[in-house]
């Protein structure tokens, strides 16, 4: 066991090694620090144009996902083509199915542009054109050819009847045949007095006239028919003339552009077929003024009618500048998909092609989409859709679902669009594990995990790269510069945040925020350099502001509603160390551990566990307690005790292994009998070995012991007691430096629990020797001995089961040879403590205590 120096207690930055008077004289970052493993997965993700090579970053949060892939696609995506241009345009084949046409990045909205021009033309020509002389002229000339061959043929009629005396009438009923009797028409009645064979003749006539004169109607009709032909023709010809003119310079633009070619031709024969729509009604005597160009346009835009005959550009490449780089943050199924907007009309909804709207795919196509992973599993049809786009390679634009409005709706399925674009998602290390093991699809098509650390080295560049890391946020925030001292206090901060004194934390989000508020209180002191003092000032103030849950527990300490030991000695129990997390703000604090032993079957209850408030990493602990204890005493032999250990006022879940120690300490004591010392508080899990391993939260557990002794006043002996693998990541306060250095305070480092044995018992933890016993007043030999004398009561009340004492009195029984414990098996973590098992708080809470439970 060591008692740390306090130069081993915080690796301070040495401002010597910085080359700048102050990070205004440094280099702005051009890149994301402390990531390479990530850029390098990044990079690849994004130069492999082939499907499914997209990318999901992962990683903690700050450690800079979103700014590395914004930066590296900022320098990537200039270099690449704009995309092409996006339309959709009314389909005169199918019109619930409107057609997609995909033009050279600018052509869509020049596409649109042009047949806007052609239409207003149109609107503003027409009504012109048959209005004019000539087109009347040649109308009526038409008309009079028509009605001459008409008024023939009933001439041809009406001489054949006057020459059998009679005459052709017109009355309302059409035209009537009557006699003539002395050149005048006669009446029925008249025609009744005429004689019979009088009558007979003009019968005859009559129904040879009628037969005539069916005829010639039917000529009539025929050529008004003709004329009526001839009439439209003669519109569309003049009409064909002026759209064709107007439309030619499109036809000859878009040569190469089939598809438009097609439509264009679409268009100008659905207007020849529907040229009323340009003409005014014969009520509008508004409309036959001639509009200006402005009110052209606008009647084109506004007209229902002609809206067939628009284009809906729904991507503009020439709006970027090299590939796109969307960041869609709300993705919905519209957002991402694109989707059909309704109006009401008459008491329905209705739509047309031109109401469709783009999404975060058409936006990105061509280009890259960045996502975040939450948001999109927060709308589960977005994540299906993105998953059917990329399967596809088409966006489909999905219809809202049915069953919304009672009122009729006309429903569109516009053709699929292309798609072709790298997918980036931004997420944590959870999600994505879970969606490589729960959803088949993902690995397919996202392919490429680039995962970011939380920390990076600091050594030896690491400090510099802070400093520029500052620089580069002073240019970007208008932030002041920092001197070498402030620079250094941020660098261990760095390192205080990574819970690493030989590493600096890559959560440039949290370092950034202590930059800002450095800056704020340095603009308060009126400086013109942030100075040491205002980082000092920065990182107390936002550990005020979080600080009152801690606060109050220290009330409760003072006032006795929570209850620690500090100094003296006593029997089954002892001092844990805990965190206790709220945000992102952690504080330790001292619990008591007490266990009770009485004679048994061998078992160790757990009372978190049984109550179901302990987590099952706390649950692991407790059993490799079991195991060490097995092992070590009686192994020949079931242990005959029944323990129980508990966390003392504790009211919520607690997890973590890293009271072990703790609770093996105040076991042995209370089996023992032998007093344990209070002014010292133990963490550390352990193996079944007794090696004591790394844990989590080192510092804040040591500070929050600290902060309860000297609250009430330190006595010069107490401190903590901690793994000796926990050295490395050591970076406490000042305060708790100087207690060290001044001798009121100290941190003991052990390796095996022997060695954590005799400190806190003051007394030799013992090694078996030859006889295969530990020796007298040697802590193992006292918890051996009440173990053994629990064994011989249970063999005394049941002999046929436990066998029988030989004739001396002795155990019927031989201690096998034990090795000291320093030869025994070693389950060594690693150095880092969130390479081990144990209750790293950036992985899980470590044993949380209520406060609210606390009377605060």
């Amino acid at each position: 066991m060591v008692a740390l120096r306090p130069d081993q207690l915080f690796t301070p930055c040495d401002v010597e090694d910085f080359s700048f008077t102050t990070t205004a004289e440094l280099a702005p970052l051009k890149h994301i620090i402390g990531q390479e493993r990530a850029v390098e997965a990044v990079e690849l993700g994004i130069g492999v144009r082939r499907p499914g090579f997209n990318i999901f970053a992962f990683g903690p949060p700050g450690a800079g996902k979103r700014t590395t892939i914004e930066l590296y696609l900022e320098r990537v995506a200039r270099n690449r083509p704009e995309p092409d241009d996006r339309c959709y345009v009314y389909n005169f084949e199918v019109p619930h199915k409107p057609r997609a046409l995909r033009l050279p990045t600018g052509w869509g909205t020049a596409l649109r542009r042009d047949i806007i021009g052609v239409l207003a033309d149109l609107v503003v020509v027409l009504p012109q054109v048959f209005d004019s002389e000539a087109y009347s002229i040649q109308r009526e000339h038409e008309k009079d050819v028509f009605d001459t061959r008409s008024a023939d043929a009933l001439e041809a009629v009406e001489k054949a009847a006057k020459a059998r005396n009679l005459a052709l009438l017109k009355s309302p009923d059409g035209m009537v045949i009557v006699p003539l009797v002395d050149g005048e028409p006669i009446d029925r009645r008249a025609f009744g007095a005429l004689p019979e064979d009088e009558q007979e003749t003009f019968q005859t006539a009559i129904d040879e006239t009628e037969d005539e004169l069916a005829s010639a109607l039917r000529s009539v009709r025929s050529i008004q028919s003709e004329a009526r032909d001839a009439l439209t023709g003669l519109q569309r010809s003049v009409a064909a003339e002026e759209i064709s003119e107007r439309l030619a310079p499109l036809r000859e633009r878009f040569a190469k552009q089939a598809k438009v070619v097609q439509w264009i031709d679409a268009v100008s024969a659905d207007i020849l077929d529907n040229l009323d729509r340009f003409l005014p009604s014969d009520d509008d005597t508004a409309g036959r003024s001639v509009p200006t160009p402005e009110r052209a346009e606008h009647i084109v835009l506004e007209n229902r009618d002609l809206r067939r005959y628009l284009v809906n550009v729904i991507v503009d490449g020439s709006r970027t500048a090299g590939a796109p780089v969307v960041a869609e943050s709300f993705p919905t199924l519209p957002n991402l998909v694109g989707r059909i907007e309704q109006e009401q009309r008459f008491g329905a909804l209705t739509t047309d092609f031109t109401l469709i709207k783009p999404g975060a795919l058409h936006a990105a196509n061509g280009g890259y989409l960045v996502l975040e992973m939450d948001d999109l599993l927060q709308h589960p049809l977005s994540w299906e859709a993105l998953k059917r786009a990329l399967k596809v390679g088409a966006i489909h634009i999905e219809p809202p679902a049915d069953g919304i409005s009672t009122m009729t709706t006309i429903m569109l399925d516009p053709e699929p669009i292309p798609f072709d674009a790298k997918i980036i998602l931004i997420g944590d290390a959870s999600t994505y594990h879970a969606l490589l093991e729960y959803d088949p699809d993902f690995a397919e098509w996202f392919k490429v995990g680039a995962e970011f650390g939380r920390s990076m080295p600091r050594q030896p560049e690491g400090s510099d790269l802070y400093a520029r890391f500052i620089a580069t946020v002073s240019e970007r925030e208008m932030v002041m510069p920092f001197d070498r001292i402030a620079t250094a206090r941020v660098v261990e901060h760095g390192s205080r945040l990574a819970e690493d004194s030989e590493r600096l934390t890559t959560d440039f989000l949290a370092i950034s925020d202590v930059i800002r508020e450095a800056d704020y209180w340095a603009r308060v002191a009126e400086r013109e350099t942030v100075t040491g003092e205002d980082v000092e000032r920065a990182l107390s103030s936002a550990e005020r502001r979080a600080d009152l849950s801690r606060e109050r527990i220290h009330d409760a300490y003072e006032r006795g509603t929570l209850t620690v030991a500090l100094d003296g000695t006593a029997v089954g129990q002892l001092n844990a160390l805990t965190v206790v997390g709220h945000g992102k703000f952690s504080f330790g604090l001292p619990v008591r551990v007490s266990a009770r032993v009485r004679q048994g079957g061998g078992d160790v209850l757990d009372i978190e566990r049984d109550v179901e408030l302990g987590g099952p990493l706390h649950s692991k602990g407790v059993l490799i307690l079991s195991g060490f204890l097995s092992g070590r005493y009686l192994p020949d032999e079931a242990l005959a005790i029944q323990a129980s250990i508990t966390f003392e006022q504790s009211y919520s879940m607690i997890d973590g292994d890293s009271a072990t120690t703790t609770e093996l300490y105040a076991l042995l004591s209370a089996i023992s009998g032998l007093p344990i010392r209070q002014d010292l508080a133990v963490t550390g899990s352990m193996s079944q070995a007794g090696d004591v391993q790394a844990i989590g939260g080192v510092n804040e557990k040591i500070e929050g012991f600290f902060d309860v002794c000297e609250q009430n006043g330190l006595t010069g002996t107490q401190g903590v007691v901690i793994p000796e693998t926990n050295v490395v990541h050591l970076m406490l306060r000042r305060d708790v430096v100087e207690a060290v250095e001044n001798g009121r305070f100290h941190v003991h480092t052990v390796s095996h629990v022997d060695e954590g044995l005799e400190l806190m018992f003051g007394l030799p933890a013992g090694v078996r020797g030859d006889d295969r016993r530990y020796p007298e007043g040697s802590v193992n030999r006292a918890v051996e001995d009440r173990l053994d004398r629990l064994a011989a009561k249970r063999r005394d009340a049941d002999p046929d089961k436990h066998g029988s004492h030989d004739s001396n009195g002795g155990r019927g029984r031989r201690h096998p040879k034990r090795n000291p414990p320093s030869d025994h098996p070693s389950d060594t973590p690693s150095d880092h403590p969130s390479d081990t098992p144990s209750d790293h708080p950036s992985d899980h809470p470590s044993d949380p205590v209520d406060p609210g439970a606390m009377g605060s």
